[in-house]
This record gives structure tokens, C-alpha cells and sequence, in this order.
């Protein structure tokens, strides 16, 4: 009886393992083509950057190894340190501009009693634009002469026409004034979506309590969405620090060297000078930027967690 209750048993197991390899089989048939991309659009490219920056390069073919030979020229390069410093100030200046003031007009949106929806719809427009597109319309929109668009207004109060791009002190600030207005929309809306999920409730009692529309914020809003505000925190400094393709059609980088970007020298490493190592090398060192950011990131995430 415990020889046949045992084949039994073992008979259902096998079943089961059976079963649960088809469910599994059909899960990886499923996602065998977003595996396939992940591995053919960013692993291979990523690891292939990776070793190919150890190498000599000739175009796009390895030739010998060169060790940190790519990454030594690339730091002894006199333009890597103010690149990266100015790289550093797009990510100070859009934290600036473009971190809380989405925060605060979310706020102002969740209270609004009327014409909602119909500001919400006009202020998302911007966000459809193509990212070139938007930078080339902001290009002329700061033109140095009479025909820009800012400096007709400043004409219109007795004003000389303003080199804006051309001013070397506050040209990433123009540039990120172009970026904030296309993508704080998008932000907006997201804050807005968590601001949903608040109870009124608390709000109640805490107006009941005396509390004020500033204690409110702090002291329920903030604790509330402190996990997406701590994800957009991170998300916007990585996507700020790989910013490329607004100062090559702003400014090209200029004015001398102005606004070049960390993004926008490994585009000319690998695309205008033809140094496709040291292009892989400085996009290594990217990475590696990043990467730390992003375990910052996780370990900023672990505390909120055992906070909340």
C-alpha cells in the first residue's frame, strides 16, 4: 500500500512539474522578443562598447589592443573637465527649473474646481513635439537679432536686441529653459496621477486641525509621493547628464564650448572626428557615472521604504 501510494504521489508530481512547465514555456515564448531586443539594442551593444574601448579602433572594426590607452586620452583631453562641469550645470539648472515647480503646479491643479481637463489638455501640448523640432522653434525664438522672437519684445520696451545663446554665462540656462518647458508637462501629469491617490481625508482633518495649505503640502502631499518624487529625482539627472541633441541643434556646442555636453563630445568622438575608441571609452565612463547614481538611487528607495 505505501509502494503504490508513493507511485501515486510521485505520478502527481510529475504532472505538475509537467504543467507548470508548460505555463513557464509559455511565459518565456511570450517574452522571447522583448529578450531578443533587450539583448540585440543594449546588452551586445552595451558589453561590445565596453571591450571595443580597450582596443584601437579603425572606424568601427577593432584592431589592436590598446588597454586605457582610450580612456587616458579621453581624460587627458583639456576639453573632458569643462565638459563634464558642464554637463554638471544642465543637471543643477534643471533641478532648478525644472524639479519642484511641476510639484507645486500639480498641487494647484488638484484644487482647481473648474477647467480642469481643458488645462490639462493645453498644457500637455508641448510635450508632442518632437524633441529637435522644439529645440530648432526655441533656437529662433532666441535669435540674437531684431528678428527673434524675444528680442521683438524686448524692442517693443526701448530694449537692444540680447545675444541670448551668444552669452557664454547663462547659455545652459537658456537651453535647459527649452527642455523644461517641453517635458514639464509630462511631469506635471505624473504628479498630478499620485496627488489622485492622497486621501481627502487627511486633508480634512488637517484643516480641522488649524493646519495651513503649506503644513497640508509638507505634511501630507510631500510624505505621500516621496517615492515618485525620489524616482524623478534620479530619472531626471540621468536623462539630463546624457543630454545631447538640444545644444548640437541649439548651439552646436558653442559659444566656445559653452554648452557642450558630456553626450554631445561622444557624438563628435564617434561621428565628426572619427575616434570611435575614445568615443566607446567616454561612454564607458558615462555608464559607470550612472551606474552609481542609480545604486544611490536604491539605497535613497531602501530608506523612504523603512521610513514609510
Amino acid at each position: 500500500m505505501e509502494s503504490k501510494a508513493k507511485t501515486e504521489k510521485s505520478a502527481v508530481s510529475r504532472i505538475r512539474q509537467r504543467q507548470r512547465l508548460k505555463k513557464d514555456l509559455s511565459a518565456w515564448i511570450l517574452l522571447l522578443p522583448v529578450v531578443a531586443v533587450l539583448y540585440l539594442m543594449i546588452w551586445r551593444p552595451t558589453v561590445m562598447g565596453g571591450i571595443w574601448s580597450f582596443y584601437e579602433m579603425k572606424g568601427y572594426t577593432p584592431k589592436e589592443f590598446a588597454g586605457l590607452e582610450n580612456y587616458y586620452e579621453v581624460i587627458k583631453d583639456t576639453q573632458f573637465v569643462p565638459t563634464l562641469l558642464n554637463t554638471i550645470k544642465y543637471v543643477l539648472w534643471s533641478l532648478v527649473i525644472g524639479y519642484i515647480p511641476p510639484v507645486i503646479i500639480a498641487v494647484f491643479i488638484n484644487e482647481m474646481v473648474h477647467f480642469k481637463n481643458g488645462f490639462k489638455i493645453t498644457m500637455y501640448l508641448p510635450a508632442i513635439i518632437p524633441g529637435i523640432a522644439a529645440s530648432l522653434m526655441w533656437y529662433y525664438m532666441y535669435f540674437p537679432d531684431e528678428s527673434g522672437l524675444l528680442n521683438m519684445v524686448l524692442m517693443k520696451f526701448g530694449m537692444e536686441p540680447y545675444g541670448w545663446l551668444n552669452d557664454e554665462r547663462f547659455t545652459i540656462l537658456y537651453i535647459i529653459i527649452s527642455m523644461t518647458w517641453q517635458s514639464f508637462a509630462g511631469t506635471v501629469i505624473l504628479y498630478f496621477a499620485a496627488l489622485q491617490g492622497v486621501s481627502t481625508e487627511l486633508y480634512e482633518a488637517a484643516t480641522i486641525d488649524g493646519a495651513g495649505m503649506f503644513k497640508r503640502f509638507w505634511n501630507i502631499t510631500v510624505p505621500q509621493i516621496s517615492g515618485l518624487l525620489l524616482l524623478n529625482l534620479i530619472s531626471q539627472i540621468k536623462s539630463v547628464f546624457q543630454v545631447m541633441e538640444q545644444p548640437m541643434a541649439m548651439t552646436g556646442g558653442g559659444p566656445n564650448n559653452a554648452s557642450i555636453s558630456v553626450g554631445f563630445q561622444l557624438y563628435k568622438y564617434g561621428f565628426v572626428s572619427g575616434r570611435a575608441g575614445h568615443a566607446m571609452a567616454l561612454g564607458v565612463i558615462i555608464f559607470l557615472i550612472l551606474i552609481v547614481i542609480t545604486c544611490f538611487y536604491f539605497y535613497l528607495q531602501k530608506k523612504v521604504e523603512e521610513n514609510y
